[in-house]
């Protein structure tokens, strides 16, 4: 068998004699022999194929640790693992998708706090927590006034104060008025401020070996807009137009593998491990949060919710609440019946708010 230098090989393969040598040092991709005396590596022409498979996977951006286990597996495994991997790329594209088109419509705009109406917005708002029927304690938190919309979902044994925590970090926000380039530092500053006040509160447990922190799902109503914070799996729907929007992503370890095309969402649903989160706030976890900014319209109405209502109550259902019910009290406590009606196995809270031309 003829060897090649590691030159003809790096030709052949499209990598670098550079790519090579580090990927012998990492062993990813050994040559077949290395001279004794003159130190040169040789490489075999079989080795062409996991050659080109790393040069290709590199051209994805896949790193290099993941590349290492894709060149372990056999062709259909190694298959889908660059599926998933690509999913989870267009997810993260996705986010960074949202925030250049904000920062596209804020620099396009001569005046970012302008409404677009001719008559100026408010909000209608209704907020409950209930215990459900199964648990002993509540640890959600929900919480609504003129510029805060607010959810927490608490768990483990400062999950209730944690939730709370969160919350009251949010109060106090005036964003009214703010230009839309300042908005988001203020939003990032107040999640800093709810991660220090949570972790405040639970101490120095770790909230993955624990699972003591909270999730933190708000809207701060600008007067033209509606500033979204999203931490974990507590959700925000939009009821437009008679129909019903998911505008959040749950951080969760089930939903990600749905991201990445390990599960269907048929199966998510009854997955043991549905509820386990990959973003919280509290000591030891991911608490990047979400970020964005959307239009308000008049007649737009806005659900948020804890998953002790998404988890047992159909979409469709859900839907039929918010459109039915005139007055968002009534749309809340109805929606709480509804989950409680299923059984109520979780803490459930919702807050519901309309948009409308002031003083109507």
């Amino acid at each position: 068998m003829e060897l090649l230098t590691i030159g003809a090989f790096a030709k052949a393969s499209r990598l670098s004699p550079k790519a090579l040598r580090l990927y012998d040092e990492l062993g990813l991709l050994a040559p077949a022999r290395v001279d004794p005396v003159t130190g040169y590596r040789l490489y075999a022409p079989e080795q062409l194929d996991r050659a080109r498979l790393v040069a290709w996977l590199r051209r994805l951006s896949m790193p290099l640790s993941r590349i290492q286990h894709v060149c372990t597996l056999e062709a259909d495994e190694a298959a889908q693992e660059i599926r998933a991997f690509w999913a989870r790329v267009e997810a993260d594209t996705a986010a960074r998708r949202d925030l250049a088109a904000f920062l596209i419509d804020h620099l396009s705009r001569k005046d970012p706090t302008m409404t677009g109406y001719a008559n100026p917005l408010e909000i209608r708002y209704a907020a409950h927590s209930d215990a459900g029927l199964v648990r002993d304690g509540n640890q959600d938190t929900a919480y609504a006034d003129a510029h805060l919309l607010a959810v927490a979902d608490g768990c483990g044994r400062t999950g209730a104060p944690a939730s709370r925590a969160a919350v009251d970090a949010l109060k106090g926000l005036e964003t009214e008025g703010i230009p839309a380039g300042n908005l988001l530092n203020l939003l990032e500053d107040a999640v800093d401020r709810a991660r220090q006040a949570v972790e405040g509160v639970t101490g120095a447990a770790s909230c993955v070996e624990e699972a003591t922190g909270t999730t933190l799902t708000a809207m701060l109503w600008t007067g033209a807009q509606m500033a979204l914070v999203h931490i974990g799996d507590s959700r925000v729907y939009l009821l437009r137009d008679g129909q019903l929007f998911q505008i959040t992503h749950d951080h969760t370890l089930v939903q990600s593998m749905v991201d990445e095309g390990r599960l269907t969402p048929e199966e998510a649903a009854c997955h043991p491990q549905r509820s386990l989160l990959v973003r919280a706030l509290g000591p030891g976890a991911d608490g990047t949060p979400d970020m964005r900014l959307h239009d308000a319209r008049s007649d737009d109405r806005y659900l948020l919710c804890s998953d002790g209502l998404s988890t047992v109550v159909p979409a469709d259902e859900i839907r039929q609440v918010l459109a039915e019910s005139a007055e968002p009290d009534r749309a809340v406590h109805d929606l709480i019946a509804l989950a409680n009606g299923s059984g109520g196995p979780d803490n459930v809270s919702c807050v519901v708010a309309d948009v409308m031309e002031r003083g109507r």
